[in-house]
């Protein structure tokens, strides 16, 4: 009797055992769910959307792209090329109300080339370069995505639609926050943001 009670105790405690474990396991994933969403914002949704709403494919796509990409080195900017690349963005800008498409082509050009000025992979395919980004810009990446698809529609139809000017604001988003972002590189000396404001299109 005492050993059949024994034997029922112990399954009771390994339930209860299991159950919990179960539940700790649970809230760590939701935290972690949580904590994802909160660092990378639009762009979880997006990976959500693209992913066809399965959570736990989303989820693991992101932490390889931080396990990837969170210890990236951004390199500093000197004050002359960060002239450089405003006065090359604000001569596209100026572009773009006679020629979208062209405008649209040089922003994505000038957004890879900065990305790679600043230590984002150089060579890397569009899709990697934009998870690289989506680490450290998550809120703004999706302008490159935009100015991406933009410059390919704008070339089927040469009007300044509304779409590719919006393209080109949120695209401008990105390259202000690669233009002034503050270098990660131990030897660099610590550099502050230069302080003009690039006009914005209108």
């Amino acid at each position: 009797m005492f050993t059949i009670l024994l034997i029922a105790g112990l399954g009771v405690v390994l339930a209860v055992a299991v159950g919990l474990a179960f539940r700790f396991r649970q809230e760590v994933a939701d935290r972690d769910g949580e904590d994802l969403q909160g660092r990378f914002g639009p762009e979880y949704d997006r990976t959500l959307a693209r992913r066809r709403g399965d959570v736990r494919t989303t989820r693991r796509e992101l932490r390889v792209r931080l396990k990837r990409y969170a210890q990236l080195q951004v390199l500093p900017l000197d004050r002359a090329a960060r002239e450089h690349y405003l006065a090359r963005w604000t001569a596209l800008e100026e572009d773009f109300s006679t020629d979208p498409g062209r405008a649209l082509d040089a922003a994505e050009v000038l957004l890879t080339q900065l990305a790679a000025e600043r230590g984002y992979p150089a060579q890397a395919p569009f899709e990697d370069l934009a998870a690289a980004l989506s680490v450290h810009h998550a809120r703004r990446v999706h302008g490159y995505r935009r100015v991406h698809e933009a410059a390919r529609a704008a070339h089927d139809d040469h009007r300044v639609t509304e779409d590719a000017r919006a393209a080109l604001l949120s695209a401008g988003a990105l390259f202000d926050s690669l233009l002034t972002a503050r270098a990660s590189v131990s030897t660099a000396p610590a550099r502050r943001a230069a302080g003009a404001v690039r006009p914005r299109i209108s």
